[in-house]
């Protein structure tokens, strides 16, 4: 596994995320192009300056493996990604595990071009309940990492200067 990266987030016990919840949904516009969006969520060398440090590989294949590991609060989550679907410009998903606790999920990121902008539409949907007691596998939680990682890391990253 490739080098550690802590995250930080702020937890309060809540509902664990569940097979027959609804999906986490996080839109988002950019100004930017639809290459560079695609570009952004598909290229490992770019995930790595807004997403993941520490991705280790990224290919948007369909059948494409990837692992790293992730600490927050000194728990370890190591991340397991399965790229599921690709349809260039326009679709990636992945399943996305943690190799020490059960739960499954499955995450994708639709794109929709607008002249010069594009709309960027993150769909996490609960394919196994992940466990109670994990602060991280609540849906607060879910919801506040991707808005974190949509809606300010990848646009300060698409959007800068």
């Amino acid at each position: 596994m490739e080098p550690v990266r802590p995250i930080r987030w702020r937890h309060s016990l809540g509902a664990r995320m569940k097979v027959n919840d609804s999906p986490v949904i996080v839109e988002e516009i950019f100004n930017a192009p639809v290459q560079s969006v695609w570009n952004a969520i598909t290229v490992v060398e770019e995930m790595r300056a807004w997403y993941f440090d520490n991705i280790p590989a990224f290919e948007a294949r369909v059948g494409f493996e990837t692992q790293f590991m992730v600490i927050n609060e000194g728990r370890e989550f190591p991340h397991h990604w399965m790229v599921t679907e690709v349809l260039p410009l326009k679709k990636i998903s992945y399943d996305w595990r943690f190799g020490n606790y059960p739960g499954l999920g499955l995450v994708s990121f639709k794109l929709t071009e607008h002249g010069g902008s594009t709309t960027l539409k993150l769909t996490n949907a609960v394919l196994e309940d992940f466990p109670g007691g994990v602060p991280e596998f609540e849906r607060e939680s879910c919801l506040g990492g991707w808005r974190y990682f949509i809606g300010q890391s990848l646009k300060a990253y698409l959007e800068k200067p």
